[in-house]
This record gives structure tokens, C-alpha cells and sequence, in this order.
């Protein structure tokens, strides 16, 4: 089972811009490597990552088999009003993960 480490702040003022960073434990097997017995090891990556602010999407990436396992992203974005974002990891082998975290805008 996958897990999240999300750090998002918990008050910032209406215009700041904010940090949003996170975490997730995936292995992101490529698909490429071989395994101790000799068989290949099947492609196992999480394919995209999207981030939405009070609904309206606000960042968004695409992975490859290229990005290491446990990816770390970083980005920002404005705070505009007291809510939530949702963060949605989906990829290979039917992989979903969504966690939420609030921010509170003064």
C-alpha cells in the first residue's frame, strides 16, 4: 500500500505564494530490469500526478519509467481562498492513491 507525505502550509495570506511538497512510496519498477531468477520484472509506475486547489487544477506532470522510486515533487502555487487541495497519484496496475490537505487563507 502506498503512502503520501504531503507538506502544505496551514495559514498563508490571500496572494501569497506557497510551497506544496510531497512524497509517495511507489517502487516505479520500469519494466526494463531483470529479476534474480532471470525473468523480466514487470513495469510497475505511477503515470500521473495531478494537484487541485478548490477543484480548479493547479498543477499536473506525467511520469516516466525514467523517475526514481518514491518520487518527490515541489511546486507552487497562489493562495486565493480558505480550502482544499487534492493530490491524485495514478498509475500502472490499476495504482490510485488520493490524499487532501487544508489551507486556511487570511
Amino acid at each position: 500500500m502506498a503512502r503520501a507525505l504531503i507538506n502544505v502550509p496551514k495559514t498563508a495570506k490571500v496572494g501569497d505564494i506557497i510551497e506544496i511538497k510531497t512524497l509517495v512510496s511507489h517502487p516505479m519498477e520500469t519494466g526494463y530490469r531483470v529479476g534474480l531468477g532471470g525473468e523480466m520484472l514487470p513495469r510497475d509506475i505511477i503515470e500521473t500526478f495531478v494537484c487541485t486547489y478548490n477543484g480548479a487544477e493547479v498543477f499536473r506532470t506525467e511520469f516516466s519509467p525514467a523517475v526514481a522510486a518514491n518520487p518527490y515533487l515541489s511546486f507552487h502555487t497562489m493562495a486565493t481562498e480558505t480550502g482544499v487541495l487534492e493530490f491524485r497519484w495514478e498509475g500502472d496496475n490499476n495504482f490510485l492513491l488520493v490524499e487532501t490537505a487544508s489551507i486556511t487563507v487570511e
